[in-house]
């Protein structure tokens, strides 16, 4: 595939993305959103921490391990994501957006 001149591929593998949120739906059942930080408010050192909301933002509860798979799917997918920001993954139309502009209402 053609790169473009920031190095980033012309046709982005939109196939993977798709995939991951089906998964990710099969493994985590009422998932709507999934959101991956480095801050796990429970560690003092940088963590990778995953949460889970439905579609009405309630927090669902998922084992350690469940939110760790997660989370590590989502930075294999998208590993030119700035990781030092939290992102927030939407399951329905498998979209990744920064959440930090997901707050301020500046996402496309």
């Amino acid at each position: 595939m053609l790169a473009t001149p920031s190095g980033n591929s012309a046709c982005p593998d939109t196939g993977r993305q798709r995939r991951l949120a089906v998964q990710l739906a099969d493994m985590i059942p009422g998932a709507a959103t999934i959101r991956v930080a480095f801050t796990d408010p429970r560690q003092r050192w940088p963590h990778l921490h995953a949460v889970v909301e439905d579609e009405t933002g309630a927090t669902l509860k998922v084992g350690r391990t469940t939110g760790t798979v997660a989370a590590r799917w989502m930075l294999r997918v998208w590993p030119e994501a700035d990781w030092t920001r939290p992102h927030t993954f939407r399951l329905a139309d498998a979209t990744l957006i920064r959440s930090d502009l997901l707050a301020t209402g500046r996402c496309r």
